[in-house]
């Protein structure tokens, strides 16, 4: 008998499923086969209906955006105009949102020539060639302007002043991507979902950090703002990094954005455009009813990265380590299950790694030393192994790697599982996650504060 969560409340229910587990994992996906006697937990997204009328929905939230003028009267007069968009490390439909934005911005009298999209890569590596065709599809990529974002290419960039931290007292100098600042019409486009500090992808984001300079990601990430207590998944309360990602979105200015919600299968489930708040804020509860999901707190966990384009480096896998967080009790056994095919991560970060000696050595050097690109996603790394094992199954990392990083490798999230019910017992509860961290796990009434606590 398994638990099966898929209802924002407090009331768990039963249904009995197969024991054929499917993950997500890299583009082909992962099966497991689990026992059929243990106390199983199932966690997955709320399902709520997806757009039967795709195009058109994005069309009309266009047209009748959310607290904004229409984009095609906001584009009237202008002398041009840059879209932002994700990087390949967020499955965002990008092709299905320019092309009804591009057509927009024409019928308001914009050239393509006065067009730029920006590919807001942070400090992640440019998109190119095939890669950028199946981000944006090979019409776009040919016929516009297409820029990825250098955040260390310091010319680049335009400072903009000192901006809040979001911690009492301390500010941030920032600068921006100088060919946002400098056109006319600022368009931003994402994905809505839980992100592992920012408490939500999308909306600001697109600019702090997307197109942010090193300098200023590197203070974004710093590690007083990663370890505060309230910069995790599904909260914007009194959280700095979100503070700091909203304040600079302000300074700089943002016209317009266009964010989706997507289901577990990637299909769209809700647009919403307009407002740099109102919008993303209305997109952000049309999440929340479907990622936050009632759970008790796990012995064992069963996780991912959300398969690809997220699980492609361990740097990107964290975030389902940090995802599913909230539901393990201290001292029990995660299981990632991720393709990591393009390895650990940007050279920085994979230096680090190498390096690592002990979680504590690792969290006393960061506050005390200046910060290092990609210190950040160790530093979140580190909080899960203060509260639990982590297992790692993959085909991209040879065990020496994963042992490097203070995780456990394991060949088959079988042979992992059977590791931890050794270690914690035939009775042990265990909580699978598919989605990794799309779903956010909102433990149940006398977990919630420990829950908590082990966050961070």
């Amino acid at each position: 008998m398994v638990a099966a969560h898929g209802t924002f409340s407090l009331t768990l229910y039963l249904t009995v499923i197969e024991m054929n587990i499917s993950l997500r994992y890299d583009r082909s996906g992962l099966t497991a086969r689990l026992p059929d006697d243990l106390d199983i937990d199932v966690l997955h997204l709320n399902p709520l209906p997806t757009l039967e009328q795709e195009a058109q929905s994005i069309e009309e939230s266009l047209r009748t955006p959310i607290g904004s003028k229409s984009l095609d009267t906001l584009a009237r007069g202008r002398e041009s105009a840059c879209i932002v968009i994700s990087d390949v490390t967020r499955p965002v439909p990008n092709e299905k949102l320019l092309t009804p934005l591009l057509n927009c911005l024409h019928d308001s009298g914009l050239s393509e020539d006065k067009i730029t999209i920006l590919i807001a890569t942070g400090l992640h590596r440019p998109n190119w060639g095939d890669e950028l065709e199946e981000m944006i599809g090979a019409r776009i990529k040919e016929k516009y302007r297409v820029e990825n974002h250098d955040a260390r290419a310091g010319e680049t960039h335009t400072p903009i002043g000192e901006v809040p931290l979001g911690i009492v007292g301390k500010t941030a100098d920032v600068a921006i991507n100088s060919r946002y600042l400098q056109s006319d019409l600022k368009i931003t486009t994402g994905l809505i979902e839980p992100h592992l500090m920012a408490g939500y992808s999308g909306g600001r984001k697109l600019v702090c950090p997307g197109i942010a300079s090193a300098q200023t990601i590197m203070q974004f990430h710093s590690p007083p703002m990663i370890g505060h207590k309230r910069a995790h998944a599904g909260n914007l309360q009194e959280n700095p990094v979100h503070a700091m990602s909203r304040a600079v979105a302000g300074r700089t200015g943002v016209d317009f954005i266009c964010n989706v919600t997507l289901s577990e299968t990637r299909q769209t489930t809700g647009v919403f455009s307009g407002d740099l708040d109102q919008a993303h804020h209305t997109g952000i509860a049309h999440v929340d009813r479907q990622t936050k999901v009632p759970c008790r707190l796990a012995d064992i966990i069963i996780t991912t990265a959300a398969g690809y384009p997220l699980d492609t480096t361990l740097y990107q896998v964290i975030k389902g380590m940090l995802g599913a967080l909230p539901a393990i009790k201290n001292g029990g056994t995660m299981i990632v299950a991720a393709g990591c095919a393009q390895g650990l991560g940007s050279e920085e970060f994979v230096a680090m790694c190498r390096s690592l000696s002990s979680v504590d050595h690792f969290l006393e050097r960061i506050y005390n030393e200046p910060v290092v690109i990609d210190q950040w996603q160790l530093q979140e790394m580190m909080q899960v192994l203060q509260k639990c094992e982590v297992m790692l199954v993959t085909d991209g990392l040879d065990d020496e790697t994963v042992r490097s990083c203070l995780l456990t490798p394991m060949p088959t999230v079988e042979d992992a599982l059977s590791a931890a019910l050794k270690k914690h017992g035939n009775n042990a509860l265990v909580t699978i996650i598919p989605e990794g961290p799309y779903v956010t796990p909102v433990p149940t009434a006398g977990h919630t504060a420990a829950a908590l606590n082990g966050a961070h």
